[in-house]
């Protein structure tokens, strides 16, 4: 009788309007792009920085601005994503969400046409500052629509499950990129942005163009897409309150506040410091060797039958580098379906697990004896293993992301939701939690020597993964026993 009297409360579900159903689209793609967006960079890291700076990893330098572009733009976001959430409180949840989407996709359009280290970070920061803010605003715009807690949870949890397909269609696009970018015509002179482009025909570049497809359905369906009622009903009574930063340390939302934060952390960590670790760790696997000539080869058979009066020798070195990126394509493709598939259960999990203490538990515990297995073991012993692994890798650490998404909104009130998921979200998981990226790099080659074998080289960084993916699940997991329960019911 204690647990039926509050559901007898619950605003009843009925089936999704075509309006909702509009929304739910919308919501998926910004949430696939999201990650698509920022699971660009592993993929495209290590040619933009030889193409633009001549930089290799194992150097100090290449070390150095690979920890600036996986760190600067997360700062950057951070920074302006909690504005963004503000902004969401204050303004509206489907304007803000438009924004974002918008500016995302733009800015990874135009840092395709990249003609200096500084002209891409400054597009990557920009990039992830519209990342930031779209989660924010899509999660509370698809809370406040929906509420009725069970229905709520489908809706948010299967929405989000889409993140995965993010990272699954960039694997793709890089992919296809790598396949047809030395038989496209290349980028014409006058698209060369203040300065010259080395490589026209560079795939890294094809990848972050592809960026601008989210803006295009964006566009199209816009002017169809309603305010979440709940917030314009309130702004419309004059009864919504002011967003306050200071509000989230309020003695009733203080320990929400901080334990959100530092578990969005480790979730980001053990994603960032590890995860997205796996171009550097290809050149230590033992069948990298073979597997790359064999793929090299492929590949300038292909382009001296496209271009017959440039001799074969000119297409072995770039074909080399396209073979391991290929390489690194397949293996983050793994990783992405184990996300998606730890995504599904989480939103599953989510209908019939109530203790929110106890559903994230059933990743943080697993996921703690992996990482170090992974990262220690299987990320040097072979490729096979590796694949094994890093589907585990994903299924814990990326279904984690969702739980935050389907938690976050019923741990602030309405005139602080944005602000106080952006707090967690950005202070948390962008600006803390992917600075692990630039820890793993940082320790890795410190312990490097500087005459170390790329393979050498390559197993410090999975070791270093191993220790980082470790520490930042005990990290969460003790945090949990400190993560307060939602108020209302689920």
């Amino acid at each position: 009788m204690t647990q039926a009297a509050p559901r007898a409360l619950e605003p009843e579900a009925s089936p999704l309007t075509a309006t909702q159903w509009l929304i739910c689209v919308i919501a998926a793609i910004g949430f696939a792009f999201d990650i698509y967006e920022l699971l660009m960079l592993p993929l495209i890291i290590q040619p933009a920085l030889s193409e633009l700076a001549r930089l290799q990893p194992g150097t100090t330098a290449y070390a150095s601005w690979a920890a600036f572009l996986f760190y600067v733009p997360a700062f950057a976001g951070g920074i302006f994503g909690l504005l963004g959430g503000y902004l969401t409180d204050r303004f509206g949840r489907r304007r803000v969400l438009t924004a974002s989407i918008l500016l995302y996709a733009v800015s990874a359009f135009l840092a395709g046409f990249s003609t200096s280290l500084w002209m891409l970070l400054i597009l990557r920061c920009t990039t992830f500052v519209g990342v930031c803010v779209e989660f924010v605003a899509a999660v509370a715009w698809l809370a406040e629509l929906f509420p009725n807690p069970r229905q709520r949870e489908k809706v948010i949890g299967y929405t989000q499950a889409c993140s995965s397909l993010g990272g699954f269609l960039v694997a793709i696009a890089n992919g296809i990129a790598i396949h047809y970018a030395v038989r496209l015509p290349g980028i014409p002179d006058f698209l060369h942005i203040g300065g010259t482009i080395h490589d026209a025909h560079a795939p890294w570049r094809y990848t972050l163009m592809s960026g601008l497809i989210p803006a295009i359905p964006l566009i199209l369906i816009r002017p169809f897409l309603p305010e979440s009622p709940a917030w314009r009903a309130k702004k419309e009574a004059g009864a919504l309150k002011r967003p306050s930063i200071a509000e989230l340390f309020s003695p009733s939302l203080r320990r929400t506040t901080i334990v959100t934060t530092i578990m969005f952390a480790c979730s980001y960590g053990a994603a960032f410091g590890a995860i997205q670790m796996v171009r550097e760790i290809v050149p230590g696997l033992p069948e990298t060797p073979a597997k790359v000539q064999e793929k090299a080869r492929e590949l300038t058979a292909k382009a001296a039958a496209t271009r017959p009066n440039v001799k074969p020798e000119a297409f072995a070195k770039p074909a080399a580098g396209l073979a391991r990126q290929e390489l690194t394509r397949s293996i983050t493709t793994v990783q992405e379906v184990g996300g998606l598939a730890g995504r599904v259960l989480l939103a599953v999990l989510a209908l019939y697990v109530t203790s929110r203490r106890k559903l994230v538990r059933i990743f943080l515990v697993p996921g703690l004896i992996a990482m170090p297995i992974v990262f220690g073991i299987c990320a040097v012993k072979g490729l096979n293993l590796f694949y094994v692994g890093i589907f585990v890798a994903g299924f814990f650490t990326v279904a984690q992301f969702s739980f935050w998404g389907n938690y976050l909104p019923t741990a602030y009130p309405l005139h602080l939701r944005g602000t106080g998921e952006s707090f967690a979200a950005n202070i948390g998981g962008r600006m803390i939690g992917t600075s692990f990226a630039a820890v793993t790099v940082w320790v890795a080659a410190w312990y490097t020597a500087k005459d170390a074998s790329p393979a050498a080289a390559a197993h410090i960084v999975a070791y270093t993964a191993a220790a980082v993916g470790l520490a930042v699940y005990i990290g969460g997991l003790v945090a949990s026993f400190f993560l307060p329960e939602p108020s209302e019911p689920v």
